[in-house]
Formats: structure tokens, sequence, C-alpha cells
């Protein structure tokens, strides 16, 4: 697949003449990309470029690089954690390829979407680009107290009150390099702005490559919090919303396939379960699944001798609508939850803090 080539070539895991020659015709856009990202920025400090200011907490998840850091199961974490705490918020996010304005129907959005609409079903899920404008609906319509933004760490128009970045611990700086000779959004140094930043997948690298990173966070941002957390396993759920659990899975033959930023990180994650992975198939992210995909899979599934297919939550959204009948081989998806390792109660804190004198009372 075209991601895989990529990656492979920006990672500098394929060498040779060709694959060099390559990453170096990627270099080239580079510096023209740097300049209109500091330009951009440089006015926003300034405040040349004007911010918006919404009359709720705005809390903002992002990240600085493309693809796959685990945004969502934190951005339903801080839902949760609002929601529990009584205050009425709404998640705004830009979605990819879902319906502008859907309102708690899950079978109109696509990828993360469906996902936030699935896991916080009595919070309201604004899908739009323009972040200005979500807030102004979701605030005029439901009264919401607070405005969880999600991937807004580059959506500066709009104010926030909590500046929270994901950094996958499995390539934390997208090898290095801005886009598109490598995966970082924007420069490091812009993690100078941000107030916390929570670690993910903590548990597929080394403690002494944890610690390093660690190290280069702080020495770019002293100020911030630094939290660590992994994606843990919850349940394999399937079609007839059988539920499997997850010890269960331990020695079964497994045929997995993903369209996500970070395959990688689900096959190890699948792998260290306890399953022998007989085949995989990796599609580009946001694949749009046909029912020539889901079949192929299962030829794939049945002539390497799997007795299920996984895939991940995200990708069963999109596959959920096709026929899933008559096939010859067991489908499920694996659902996942952020649990911090470390750095929790701090920010637990800075989100209390945060939030201290300046929610609006409920309308």
């Amino acid at each position: 697949m075209y991601q895989s080539i990529y990656l492979k070539l920006i990672s500098g895991e394929n060498r040779g003449f060709g694959p060099t020659l390559a990453h170096l015709l990627l270099r080239i856009p580079e510096p023209f990309y740097l300049s209109a990202v500091s330009l951009r920025n440089l006015l926003y400090s300034k405040g040349y470029l004007k911010t918006h200011h919404a009359d709720a907490v705005v809390f903002s998840i992002g990240n600085i690089t493309t693809g796959g850091t685990g945004k969502t199961p934190l951005v339903i974490w801080l839902c949760n954690l609002l929601k529990n705490r009584g205050i009425n918020c709404a998640i705004l996010t830009r979605g990819y390829k879902a319906t502008l304005h859907s309102r708690f129907k899950t079978q109109n959005y696509l990828d993360e979407p469906a996902i936030l609409a699935q896991s916080c079903p009595h919070t309201e899920i604004i899908v739009n680009p323009d972040r200005i404008a979500g807030a102004a609906e979701a605030i005029g319509r439901s009264g919401v107290q607070a405005l969880i933004m999600d991937d807004g760490f580059q959506h500066r128009r709009l104010h926030r009150d909590l500046d929270i970045v994901v950094i996958d611990a499995t390539r934390p700086f997208g090898y290095g390099r801005l886009l598109p000779a490598g995966l970082l959004r924007e420069p490091i140094g812009s993690l100078k702005r941000a107030d916390a930043v929570v670690i993910t997948r903590c548990d597929q690298v080394t403690l002494v490559e944890l610690t390093e990173l660690e190290s280069k966070l702080q020495n770019i941002n002293s100020r911030m919090i630094i939290s660590r957390s992994i994606h843990a396993p919850t349940t394999i759920k399937s079609p007839d919303k059988e539920i499997i659990q997850i010890e269960h899975l331990k020695n079964r033959r497994v045929f997995a396939y993903c369209g996500i930023g970070n395959p990688t990180a689900f096959l190890n994650t699948i792998q260290n379960l306890g399953t022998k992975i007989v085949g995989s198939e990796v599609f580009n992210d946001h694949h749009h699944y046909t029912q020539n995909d889901i079949e192929n899979i299962c030829r794939q599934a049945k002539h390497g001798g799997a007795d299920l297919v996984l895939t991940t939550q995200k990708d069963w959204t999109k596959t959920a609508s096709l026929s899933l009948t008559d096939l010859p081989i067991h489908l499920a998806y694996l659902t996942i939850e952020i649990r911090f390792t470390d750095g929790q109660d701090k920010l637990r804190g800075l989100i209390e803090q945060t939030m201290a004198g300046k929610i609006p009372p409920k309308r």
C-alpha cells in the first residue's frame, strides 16, 4: 500500500539509491512548509491573526505529527471525566468524510466521530472543520459548559484554556522531519505552547527510550506536565454482539487487518495478547472498505488457517455497513481504552485548575 511504502521511505527502512533519492526529493518542499507554518504561528502569537473566545472552557487534544498517535481514547477519557463531574460538554471534531452537524446519530459518522458517538452516547458530537462555527452551535443549541476540541493543536483560531498534546512513544517526532519528508506537522519547538503531554503506547518501547523521550520533552518545555499511558485492550466484539474476553485470545490463530495511521502498533498489541498472527492486511489510513475487500480478507485468513479475523474499532465502523453474513470465518474488532501508568493525578489536577472559576452555569 502507498502508506506503507511512504513510511518505509521516510523512516529510512528502505535503503538503496532509489529510496535515498526519493527521500531527498521529499525534502525539497520541507523548508517552504516550515516557513509557512512558522509564519502562521508567529502571526497568532503576536496577535495579528485573531483568536476567538467561546463562552465555555475549551480543552484541546492534539498532536504534532500526522496519523495514529492515539488521541481518540484520550478524548473519551476526558469526556467521561467531565461528565462524571456533572459538566455538560460537547466534542468538536473536524471529522473525515463525515456528515456535518450530525447529532447523536452514530450511523452518520465514519472513523473517529463514530467511535466518539459510541463511547460518549450522551455527549453531542459536532462535526465541522470550522471550529468557531462548531463551538457556537454547541453552545447555542445545547448550552454546553465545556468543549473538547479533537485534533486542535494546530487550529489556533479558537482560544483554548488547556492544550494537551499526545505523543506516540513508538515514533514521537515523526522521524525528525516536517511533512512531506517526515510526519511532523510543525517543529517540535511548538511544544512550548503545550500545557501537558500524554505519551501513549509506553508499553511498546523500552524504559530507556521512554526516559530519553521525557528528557527531550522537558528540555523543550520544562513547565508542561508529562503523563505516561498505554492503550489497554478491553474486549473483542463481533457483529452478532458476542463479546470475547481478552484472555480467550491466547494461542488463537488470528488474521489482522487495519487502515490506521500506525498499523504496527495495532499488530504489536494483538501479538502481545498471546495470539498467533497467521497473516495481515494493511490499508491506507481512512481506507474506504468495499465488499470485495472483506471477501478477500476472509479468503486470505482461511488460507492461512486463521479461526478469527480481527480489526480495530475505527476500521469496524467502516465495514459494519457491508454484508457480513455467510462469511467463511468469524470477524471481530478490538476495543481499547487509555490507561495511565504515571502522571494521571497531575493531569487531573491541571484539568481541575483550568476549570476553577471558569465553568459557566448550566443554561
